[in-house]
């Protein structure tokens, strides 16, 4: 079918922009949407439309056809993603569509009737990525303030920053889901031949089986974050044992953790990297995903060149059971504990409030899409969540291990450097690099879009200048 029999079968044969027009007055569209994706607009008539009532807003569309790449250069300016383009939908919208924005999905309805299943599934995808992006732009007005000032206080507190060189050896990431508890046996009797990176929240369970690990990486912005670190530091840190720690720079972190080894994550936005490269403090390129062991894959992917396997990332809960045992916020539930309201029914209360919270099945669909772009080296060691078990090989650790020497060195991969400056110095240069590019504008534009939801969540026209005064404000 050719593309004229194509546009016939979607559009009018008479006057298919007026169409277009009524249909977008159809849907009483808010004024207020950042940008609008659209499922196969066909020859585009759709774009002009909402060109004309919503002049401030963009645009992205989704083909469900390649041979629809002649809209693509009647509309240039606008971003748009084809069934045989190499990212996918949500990888497409992810680099497309800013964190903070709002997005609406419209649907070409005559497209599903030619298109089918092929367009429902485009659906579904957009469907998750507004489920995911609107949970986090609900995370970053709760806690966007936060996540600035402990940026700006963790620059303060890395005192000496780790250096890196890609390792040929297998790495375990371990999440704290409750199977962690029955792969222990396997981690343990490999462990002189893998690295060992560790969601902070999983340290308990694996101190109480006996493994020690290389890294520990934490993203939590919130203030109970540092039990765990608080369990870290406690088990690990100290005496003949050094723990590395890989955190995102707006997580939360304790007071102690100056004198450890600290490997500090930049998500990749302008603020941060302008303020790091102000103050020369290294660093790795790590997106915000939005849970930890996420993160953590990125980062194993960048630290090691071997096989990777995952454990704990139940991503659900088991009967009661909402992480493996011991946990850093046990002591919560025994310490509140009576006749009235055991530990057990505290336990149940959690665990349907995890499950109605929905943020299990976000990560797992994230999960899910993500895995087919994945490299073929990555296993599952059993017991995680199904978008891992049934798309991932799960062999046996061991047989998966390097036939020569297995035993190794992490040392060997790390450089120990000073930071630059005092902390107090470090903290005031990064501020005014971020003021000085405020008032530039080549910079401020983008900076007030990224800082403006962090700061002013729930204020609109941001300028420049209230982003700096703002940020004035931390210099203390």
């Amino acid at each position: 079918m050719n593309i004229n029999e194509l546009a016939a079968r979607l559009h009018s044969r008479h006057r298919p922009q007026l169409e277009a027009a009524r249909y977008i007055d159809a849907l009483n569209l808010s004024g207020d949407i950042d940008c609008f994706i659209l499922i196969e607009p066909g020859m585009g008539y759709l774009i002009s439309a909402l060109r004309e009532r919503f002049p401030g807003s963009t645009v992205v569309a989704l083909h469900a056809d390649n041979d629809f790449r002649l809209t693509q250069s009647q509309y240039g300016e606008v971003p748009m993603w084809f069934p045989d383009s190499e990212i996918s939908v949500q990888e497409f919208l992810e680099e497309t569509i800013p964190e903070a924005a709002t997005a609406r999905l419209i649907e070409w309805r005559p497209s599903l009737r030619v298109y089918g299943d092929v367009c429902l599934g485009i659906v579904r995808e957009t469907t998750e990525f507004i489920r995911r992006s609107a949970a986090s732009r609900r995370t970053t007005s709760a806690f966007g303030k936060r996540w600035v000032r402990n940026f700006f206080r963790n620059l303060a507190l890395v005192n000496q920053t780790l250096l890196y060189r890609t390792m040929d050896v297998p790495v375990i990431i371990t999440g704290s889901g409750p199977s962690l508890e029955s792969v222990l046996p396997q981690i343990r009797a490999a462990r002189e031949g893998v690295f060992v990176l560790a969601a902070s929240s999983s340290l308990p369970a694996l101190a109480a089986g006996g493994v020690t690990p290389d890294m520990v990486i934490t993203t939590d912005g919130g203030g109970w974050a540092l039990l765990h670190l608080h369990a870290c530091l406690r088990e690990f840190h100290g005496g003949n044992s050094e723990i590395r720690l890989a955190f995102a720079l707006s997580a939360a972190l304790p007071s102690q953790c100056a004198a450890v080894s600290l490997l500090p994550m930049n998500d990749g936005s302008l603020w941060q990297s302008m303020a790091l490269h102000g103050i020369g403090l290294a660093s790795v390129l790590i997106p915000q995903r939005g849970t930890v062991t996420a993160s953590a894959l990125d980062l194993a992917l960048i630290l090691s060149s071997g096989n990777i396997f995952l454990a704990g990332m139940d991503l659900a809960v088991q009967d009661i059971r909402s992480h493996a045992r011991p946990y850093a916020f046990d002591h919560l539930f025994f310490g509140a504990a009576s006749r009235l309201r055991p530990v057990y029914s505290q336990c149940f209360a959690r665990s349907g409030d995890m499950r109605a919270g929905g943020s299990h099945d976000v990560y797992a669909a994230w999960f899910k899409n993500k895995i087919a772009s994945w490299p073929k080296r990555i296993f599952s060691l059993g017991g995680n969540h199904a978008a891992f078990e049934d798309n991932l090989p799960s062999p046996s650790l061991a047989g998966t291990m390097p036939l020569t020497s297995m035993a190794h060195n992490a040392d060997n991969y790390f450089k120990l450097v000073k930071a630059n400056l005092s902390p107090a110095d470090r903290r005031g240069r990064a501020i005014d690099t971020l003021i000085a590019a405020l008032d530039n504008p080549q910079y401020a534009a983008e900076l007030t879009g990224e800082l403006a939801p962090l700061l002013f969540p729930a204020e609109s026209g941001v300028q420049p200048a209230q982003i700096a005064d703002a940020l004035r404000s931390l210099h203390g």
